[in-house]
C-alpha cells in the first residue's frame, strides 16, 4: 500500500530537511502535516517525535517522517509509542530494508549526518518499498 498520508517533524536540527522533504513531497502528491517545529530555536525533539509517532500509531497518517540533528534521539523517543517501528537510516539500502524486513512506519535522519540530496533518496526509496511478509511478520509479531 503506498502512503498518502505522511505525518513530518523536526527540532532546531532538522528544520531545513524537514521544509526541504514536505516540498518534495507535496509536489509527489503526498498530503502532509507537519507537527513542528517552525524555527531555529533550539527545542525539545521528544515532543515532535511523540506527536508524530501517535498520529501514525493511531492511524491518522500512513507514515511518518522524524528529523533531528542525529536523528538518533528521534529514534529512540519514536520508537517508545506501541506500535512504532521508527527506523534510522543514513543511506537507500537500510531504508529499503526497514521497509521489507521490518515493515517500518517511521522513517528517522540526521540532518548534520547526511547531505540533502542523500536525504531525499532515502525518503524516495523508503516510500516506495512494500513490505515483504512472510518470516518478516513473525519477527514483526514477536516485536509487538
Amino acid at each position: 500500500m503506498q502512503a498518502k498520508k505522511i505525518a513530518i517533524g523536526s527540532d532546531h536540527g532538522g528544520l531545513e530537511y524537514k521544509n526541504a522533504i514536505i516540498k518534495y513531497l507535496q509536489e509527489k502528491g503526498y498530503e502532509t502535516i507537519d507537527v513542528g517545529t517552525y524555527t531555529k530555536e533550539s527545542c525539545d525533539y521528544p515532543l515532535y517525535a511523540h506527536k508524530v509517532a501517535k498520529l501514525v500509531a493511531n492511524k491518522e497518517t500512513d507514515k511518518g517522517i522524524l528529523i533531528c540533528g542525529s536523528g538518533i534521539g528521534m529514534s529512540i523517543a519514536a520508537n517508545k509509542t506501541k506500535g512504532i517501528r521508527a527506523a534510522l537510516c543514513s543511506e537507500t539500502t537500510s531504508a529499503r530494508l526497514s521497509r521489507e524486513h521490518n515493515n517500518s512506519n517511521i522513517l528517522c535522519m540526521g540532518e548534520r549526518l547526511i547531505g540533502e540530496t542523500m536525504a531525499l533518496e532515502i525518503v524516495e526509496t523508503w516510500l516506495n518499498t512494500e513490505f515483504s511478509g512472510g518470516r518478516h511478520q513473525h519477527r514483526i509479531d514477536l516485536i509487538e
